[in-house]
Formats: structure tokens, sequence, C-alpha cells
């Protein structure tokens, strides 16, 4: 963040109507581009995300070492069930995987949430979840991106400043093509279908990735699992052919609600269609990742410039269980622990997360509980699969909105959410604000913001 770059952005919009009439057309811009979740506005705030340029170059080399990591685990993990074990997969998760998608990437488009204290250098930033399946926003940071740019407070703004979006969407797009390339053996159109349920409140990004794919002369259209059929080899969904799915639903949901012989699944494990991402993602989708990536175990899979980007980004984070584990203090020692005393020592400085749940559904902050409810939660984690990880710095930002009329500057807490194509090259990055510490959309809080790179003219 540069803080001269918000400090200036803020007194532009006190000067005359500018922070009302930027109001006004940010209220116009998300009408007109559908830019709501479910029934609420995507942004409510007047300033976009300001990253420097040597900070954007630092979430990218981190993103692609960790990134590099995590595929080295994932690979490994194939080949020797103990330490897919260490995942925490249900059987019909362990029977889906193998399935071969066509291509080599786990997951052509992905997502490192993380933490990026400013100033802080690269230990401040932390990887605490990595959405490794149905990564959403790009395509909405796209789309917020034009809508700031046409805002007069940005304008004004920009006679000092340079500032420039940072495009997600078509990354995202090139990494859908590049796995369908790879799959077909050929450099045809596919015909996408983009799949999920009808009533998801994510629905309006369908919409703006159907836009992105028509731009390209893709045929493409949304469909819900529900409408589809498979016969003689052929998908249709809602009676039109598909040869490849933009895979927006949750495996879990899919599974649940259409079951494993429904013909989505069966037309992936017979080659029929191509999806992305693929099945075999759902592995490293699992918190556990996290976990099993900064493990002492896994150490040896890495080079040592990956064991430091582990070791910088990754908070310590293990599967909650009975078992000695190896933990580093502040100073950079390492210690044994008994990993379930430990943690229940340590309540103000943990965080407990289900495996397979999403939308901050099931955590548990430490610090926002009593000992008792923090010794219930643990062993609620030892009853099924969660996760353990340590605290770190949420950090905040002053942010400007219009409230009763007048503007009101105000800090939210922020988060930082890089794109990946392909596993490790960052292609845009989503921010969400709030002042809730989840930080989750999806669980109803905060809101998000485009992420635009700054400099002085």
């Amino acid at each position: 963040m540069s803080t001269e770059a918000v400090a200036r952005y803020h007194d532009t919009l006190a000067e005359g109507s500018l922070a009302a009439d930027s109001a006004t057309v940010l209220t116009q811009q998300l009408r007109d581009q559908g830019l709501f979740f479910g029934e609420r506005p995507l942004c409510g705030v007047l300033r976009p995300r300001f990253l420097t340029l040597a900070e954007y170059q630092l979430l990218g080399r981190a993103c692609a070492l960790v990134g590099s990591a995590f595929d080295k685990v994932r690979v490994a993990a194939m080949a020797d069930s103990a330490l897919r074990a260490q995942f925490g997969l249900t059987s019909w998760e362990e029977q889906v995987i193998h399935a071969d998608p066509g291509f080599p990437v786990a997951s052509p488009t992905s997502r490192l949430d993380a933490f990026f204290v400013p100033g802080a250098g690269a230990q401040g930033l932390k990887f605490t979840e990595y959405n490794a399946e149905t990564p959403a926003g790009a395509a909405y940071n796209d789309a917020l991106s034009r809508a700031f740019l046409a805002l007069p407070g940005m304008q004004a703004f920009t006679r000092d400043h340079v500032v420039l979006p940072i495009p997600a969407a078509a990354g995202v797009v090139d990494a859908l093509l590049q796995a369908w390339y790879a799959w077909r053996g050929v450099r045809e159109m596919p015909q996408v279908c983009i799949l999920d349920w009808k009533e998801v409140p994510t629905y309006s990004e369908f919409v703006l990735f159907e836009q992105e794919f028509k731009a390209r002369g893709i045929p493409v259209f949304i469909g819900d699992p529900r409408d589809a059929e498979y016969k003689s080899g052929q998908l249709t969904v809602a009676g039109r052919p598909v040869t490849f799915i933009y895979k927006r639903v949750l495996i879990d949901e899919l599974a649940t609600q259409t079951g494993l012989n429904s013909a989505v699944f069966h037309a992936v494990r017979d080659g029929a269609v191509c999806m992305v991402n693929p099945l075999r993602c759902k592995l490293l989708h699992k918190k556990a990742s996290l976990a099993v990536l900064s493990d002492e175990r896994q150490a040896p899979l890495f080079t040592p410039s990956e064991q430091a980007a582990v070791q910088a980004h990754v908070p310590w984070t293990r599967v909650v269980e009975a078992r000695h584990t190896q933990y580093r203090d502040s100073a950079g020692g390492d210690h044994t622990v008994d990993l379930l005393p430990f943690i229940a020592e340590r309540r103000e400085t943990m965080v407990l997360k289900p495996n397979d749940e999403y939308g901050g559904k099931g955590i548990v902050l430490g610090w926002t509980v009593d000992d008792a409810t923090w010794q219930r939660a643990i062993q609620t984690a030892l009853g099924e699969p969660y996760i353990v990880q340590e605290r770190v710095e949420v950090p905040s930002e002053p942010w400007p909105a219009m409230v009763d009329g007048a503007l009101h500057i105000g800090d939210r807490m922020l988060d930082t959410a890089p794109f990946l194509a392909n596993g490790t090259t960052v292609n845009g990055c989503l921010t969400r604000i709030a002042t809730d510490p989840l930080l989750n959309v999806t669980a109803g809080g905060g809101s998000n913001v485009p992420t635009f790179l700054v400099e002085t003219r």
C-alpha cells in the first residue's frame, strides 16, 4: 500500500462534490454491470485497493515458489497413500481424484488467500487458505476496475498518480483454454458450459465470464448440473451439447445432490468432456493442504528456495490430532511439542478450521471465545477433520464511503487473494474488506474492491 497515495485519494474525494458524484456513478455502474452478490451490492466504498509494483512483484515471487511446493506435495501424495491420508479425503473423494483429466495441471485456475501487512517485507505476507477448486472473483475484480475508472474522484486522482488495473478474468480464460488444448490435442473451439446451480449468489459473475468467452468468439452458455444428460458419449445441458465444463459448482455439492453416477461425473470419467478444474483438484482444495505443505515431514520434497518460501509465507498449520510435531518460535528456533496440549494452552494465538467447509463456516477464532468454548472446539475438531493454524496479523486501511450524505473515512480490515494460472503465475488479485476478521463475502460480511497498481507521476 502507498500511504501517500491513499491519503491523496481521500483528500481528492473531499474536494467539492467529488465524493457524492463518485458515489452516484458507482451505484449506477454496479447496477448496469450486475455487480451484486445475491441482492447485495458487491462494493460499498469509494476507493480501490492500491498496491505498489514492488508489492505485486513480491506476491508473484511468493506465489510461484509456494505454488511449486504445493504441486510437489500433490504429486508425491498421489503416489503415496500414507501421505495422501494426511489430507483427510473421504472414501468417495479418494475414488474420484484418480480420474485422469487429460492435462497435467491439477488446478489450472486457483487462488491463494492471504493477509499482507504493508512495510513488513516478505514476512508480512501469509497465505492462510488455498482455493484450488472454484476460485471466484476474477471477473468481479475486472468489472469493478472498470467501474472505478469511471469515478470522478478517480479521474481527479489520476492527475498526479498513475493507476493501472490488474486484469484477472483473461488469465482465468487463458488457463482454461490451455487445459482444453492439451485435452483435445488440437486448437479448435470448445463448446463451453459454465456449470453451477441456478440459484447461487455468484450467478452474476457467470454472466461476466460468459461475456469474456463470447468476446473471443467461443460458444458458451450458463448451465445447471440438474439439467445435464449423458447419452451415446455426448454430454448435454438443457439440450445443448457441451465439450468443455468451466466448473463453478463444488465437487462436494455435485456429488451430494446429483450422485457419483450422474451425467457430469460419468462424462468426465469417460473422457467425453473436458472439465476445469478437474476432480483431482480436490486434494489440494482441502484446508489440510496447508498443514501438509508446512509439516516438517514434507520438507525434503522441496528446494531450499521453496522451503524458505513456505516457512516465510505459510503460517504454522497442522491437522488436529494426537501427535508430536515441530513448532518454530518467533526467534526461529524449532521445538518439539505435544500438539493437543500445545494448542489448548495457546487459544489466543490459534484458529480452528474445518477441512471441508467454505464461506467461513465452522471457523473458531481462539481469541474471540473463552477457554471452555475453545476446549469444546478442540474436541469437535478431533471428531472430524479440522486444522489448527497460528494467528496472523490482519491489516487494516482507511476506506471512504458516503454515510448519510457525507463522506466518512473509517478503518476496515482487508485480505489479499492473488489469482494463479496453472498453479504458479499471478494474474490479478482479489481484495475483500470488512469490519469482521473473517473477511468473507459469502458469509455476509464486507465487500470486494478492485486492486490497482499505483505510482506517483
